[in-house]
């Protein structure tokens, strides 16, 4: 099971597609490091924000999470260098993953912050040279900056840093409705260039990444998820206040809700195996939406990987030969999912236009 822990909803940044640093936290109302020990034991832990550096008991956090865990990964801008450094010199098996959003100026133009691909970039190489093995950096892509992913592809490479891709939603979480690729056509492109790339790579885990940017492409262009989302079993979010959520994909005009607040049980297991966390359940089973985010997508792909590595096998060895692999070819596999997972409500059941058919889902969700 894996586990992603927002700390705050404070953030320095202004990132265009989201808004969590115009709805920040009360520090006071944050969960102290100390509910964490309720957790169980975790495959993996990401830590994201809002930006987690601001939280001052950072470190407090993270070795309570080292107890529950082998691996924490945390998610940042780096705005503040020496923060990112200090933490890094005390637990150096903790991984970074700096959230960059293209080259210099689209990056600070889409993170609202002048500067900020040039503390990005310099806080990468800073803990290269501090040794930090699990190091790399994340980019979502909204409109216009696909183009700029490829190269961050090619950075990435050349400097040995992992790369993580995503394409905007709406959520709750990021308290927006309105994001919406408009050059579909364009960031398809760009994505099946970067999954032909990945699947020429000599690294199985680089073929598994090209599979998810598939999955990109999928939702993008408004299909229904290749695999089932399991969120809430397979994984699961801690907000700030302690509510444990399903996923961060969540939004009020389809569904919000929580499994419980690990403050109101003795351990987490009794909030996890409870009739609220049931509920919640039944309602990702249905849930209309087909987010593709790493969070709830990669435990799927592990756990159903008997699935989808013939696709893996497949397309690797069509790599080989010099074939490209087209981008609008996503395979879909039936696991015993609920079949109204990803069906978007009927104009009876919501009282609006009907959503369906992929023009209807092109990022909007």
């Amino acid at each position: 099971m894996e586990a992603s822990i927002i700390t705050t909803y404070r953030c320095p940044m202004r990132c265009m597609m989201c808004n969590i640093w115009d709805n920040p936290t009360d520090p006071k109302k944050e969960f102290k490091p100390e509910l964490l020990r309720k957790l169980p034991r975790l495959n993996l832990v990401n830590l994201t924000g809002g930006e987690a550096f601001v939280r001052n008991d950072l470190a407090e956090i993270i070795e309570v999470l080292f107890t529950k865990t082998d691996r924490v990964v945390i998610s940042t801008s780096a705005w503040n260098e020496d923060r990112v450094a200090e933490i890094a010199a005390r637990f150096p098996r903790l991984g970074f993953r700096v959230s960059i959003e293209g080259l210099s100026q689209k990056n600070d133009e889409l993170r609202g912050r002048p500067g900020g691909f040039d503390r990005g970039l310099r806080t990468l190489l800073r803990l290269r040279r501090m040794g930090i093995k699990d190091i790399g950096f994340g980019i979502t892509v909204s409109n216009n900056n696909s183009a700029d992913m490829l190269w961050l592809y090619e950075l990435a490479k050349e400097l040995r840093l992992e790369l993580a891709t995503a394409a905007f939603h709406n959520s709750y979480y990021f308290h927006k409705d309105d994001n919406r690729i408009t050059n579909v056509d364009e960031v398809k492109a760009n994505f099946e260039e970067l999954l032909n790339r990945q699947l020429r790579e000599k690294h199985p885990k680089a073929w598994f990444r090209a599979l998810f940017n598939l999955g990109l492409i999928n939702y993008i262009d408004g299909g229904k998820r290749m695999l089932p989302c399991e969120a809430g079993t397979e994984n699961f979010f801690i907000d700030p206040y302690g509510e444990v959520l399903p996923c961060n994909g969540m939004e009020a005009k389809y569904w919000y809700a929580s499994m419980g607040n690990l403050h109101d049980f003795p351990d987490f297991m009794s909030l996890w195996n409870g009739e609220q966390a049931r509920v919640v359940r039944q309602k990702v089973a249905t849930c209309p939406k087909n987010c593709w985010m790493i969070g709830s997508a990669s435990p799927v792909i592990k756990k159903y990987k008997r699935q989808v590595i013939p696709w893996v096998i497949k397309n690797k060895f069509k790599s080989l030969t010099g074939q490209r692999i087209d981008g609008d070819c996503c395979p879909h596999y039936e696991v015993g999912q609920n079949p109204q997972q990803g069906v978007l409500p009927t104009i009876a059941e919501k009282g609006g236009p009907v959503a369906s058919g992929k023009s209807q889902t092109n990022g909007t969700l």
